[in-house]
């Protein structure tokens, strides 16, 4: 991993790693509250974790499999059932 990943904005790269470990972010949305899903951008996956629990273990995504599951959030495919 370099420590960079493409930005969804022109030629930006964002971080992606911190001292060799992931860069946690959480949704803006969240303000203070610390019930919130965090995710890291890695090489080809994307990491969530539990903000509550970030000791565990995180979920580890492909990267066209999440983006897949926020096309579907946006879309509004996802009824919570």
């Amino acid at each position: 991993m370099d420590g960079h990943h493409p930005g969804a904005s022109g030629g930006r790269r964002a971080e992606v790693v911190h001292k060799g470990k992931p860069l946690w972010r959480k949704s803006s949305l969240c303000g203070n509250e610390n019930e919130c899903v965090e995710v890291a951008v890695g090489e080809g996956q994307v990491l969530a974790r539990d903000s509550k629990k970030p000791g565990r273990s995180p979920l580890s995504f492909s990267t066209p499999a999440w983006t897949r599951f926020l096309l579907a959030l946006t879309q509004e495919e996802l009824d919570g059932s």
